[in-house]
This record gives C-alpha cells, structure tokens and sequence, in this order.
C-alpha cells in the first residue's frame, strides 16, 4: 500500500513556519516571565492556589512545546499540546482568577492551527513511537 504525503505550497509553508516560530517566541516570553518571578505569573499562580510548583511546572512545559514547535517532526504534536494547556488556561483565567481570556483563546486557536496544518508529520511518528525508534 503506497500512501501519498499531501503537497503544501511553498508560501503556506513558510506562512506556517512563521507562525510556529512566532507562537514559540511567545511561549519562550511567558515561561521566562514564570522562572523569573515576574507580576502577575506569580501573583496568579498564587491566587489560584498552586503556588510556585505548579508555575515552575507550566514554565517547563510551555519551553518543552516551544522548542518542539520549531522541530519538524514534533511541530504537530507541541501544537496539540500546547493548545490544550491553554484550554486549560483559559478556563483557569475565566472562573478561578477572573482574568481576560482574550491572550489563552488567541494562543488556543493559533496552536489548534499548528496541530491541524501540521498532522500529517504527527501521524507519521505513530508508527516511529510504537516500534520503538
């Protein structure tokens, strides 16, 4: 069985990778913002009750998805993961620290982009994760 990649024109291909590199930035930005103790990470984290742990931890995660949205093979799979951390942001803003939803949703819905446009190369990991490579 021959299977056939689909064809991204060249623009939209680097339309994308701009895009990736640009939502990278912004996650490298705002995990900073979380290592270093800056207003309001800290505050907001506290106010949520999770304190440091847990804002050190969403630091971690957010320069693990950055990083793996400019490498090829994972750019699909940070994508989907970094939307759902902001699915959770978002709701975390919306009910518990009654912030503006604005930023998470925007993000939400720029990496939902990512995974989407960017799937065919996360299907192709499946069979690399699954036999062990």
């Amino acid at each position: 069985m021959t299977t056939t990649r689909p064809t991204t024109s060249p623009v939209r291909n680097i339309a994308l990778w701009v895009l990736q590199i640009a939502v990278a930035g912004y996650f490298l930005m705002s995990a900073m913002a979380k290592f270093t103790n800056v207003e309001p990470a800290a505050s907001t984290f506290e106010a949520i009750g999770f304190g440091d742990w847990f804002r050190h931890l969403t630091g971690v995660l957010e320069v693990a998805g950055a990083v793996a949205l400019v490498v090829p093979p994972l750019a699909g799979l940070a994508g989907l993961a970094l939307a759902v951390l902001m699915v959770f942001a978002t709701l975390t803003e919306a009910f518990v620290s009654k912030g503006g939803v604005v930023t998470p949703l925007v993000l939400l819905v720029l990496c939902a982009l990512i995974a989407w446009s960017r799937r065919s190369a996360t299907a192709r990991l499946r069979p690399r994760i699954s036999a062990g490579r």
